[in-house]
């Protein structure tokens, strides 16, 4: 089961993680992240607004909550249509993954493209995690797709970016704790907007 745990949080997974950047791509070019200090600032936000929120998601799925339900849920707690996109891509990817390691499981519930914390939920269910440790897979994945972006993005000591990611452990698992007491719903405007501003920009090196 732990080894499970630490499969759903590998930025080695091949559903598609590596080619997002979570809207730090779109913070540095807009000069909003540039430096150690700004990349921390934006991993916390980041964790405390949409990672909570999709954690949440995933954390009720394996309560229970019916995957089509936790669809329409996400989608309601994602204003950002390109962020929206940014999901279900890599949703689909997961839930490729899903099927030929599950193929024995009943998939028609969550369609071809569900929300990436939806299929993560029915995921972890089936490698019988609890909801609280999905919900820090989702959180850790939230976190360190970010961290490693900035990390290529602005040429950093990885040590330091590393460093940052440690410091945050404990605000990942405060987050994780909150996200298994029921569905929240904290958006972010600014993340919002970074997420449009980025899929108008020419030729970005992210696809979010």
């Amino acid at each position: 089961m732990l080894t499970d745990l630490l499969a759903l949080a590998d930025a080695r997974l091949p559903i598609g993680g590596h080619v997002h950047s979570g809207g730090i791509e779109e913070a540095i070019t807009s000069g909003l992240v540039h430096d150690l200090p700004t990349v921390e600032a934006f991993l916390v936000r980041r964790i405390r607004s949409t990672g909570l929120t999709t954690a949440s998601i995933t954390a009720a799925v394996v309560n229970g909550l019916d995957p089509c339900q936790a669809d329409a849920e996400t989608d309601a707690r994602t204003p950002s249509a390109a962020a929206r996109e940014a999901s279900r891509a890599q949703g689909r990817g997961f839930a490729r993954l899903a099927r030929r390691a599950w193929p024995g499981h009943d998939w028609s519930s969550i369609g071809r493209r569900p929300h990436l914390p939806v299929i993560t939920g029915v995921v972890a269910g089936l490698c019988r995690l609890d909801a609280q440790q999905a919900a820090l897979a989702v959180i850790y994945t939230t976190m360190t797709s970010s961290a490693t972006a900035a990390q290529r993005l602005l040429a950093l000591d990885p040590a330091d970016a590393a460093i940052i990611t440690f410091g945050l452990s404990r605000l990942c698992d405060e987050t994780a704790r909150e996200a298994t007491s029921g569905l929240h719903a904290l958006s972010d405007p600014l993340l919002d907007v970074l997420a449009e501003r980025h899929i108008q920009r020419g030729m970005p090196l992210f696809v979010s």
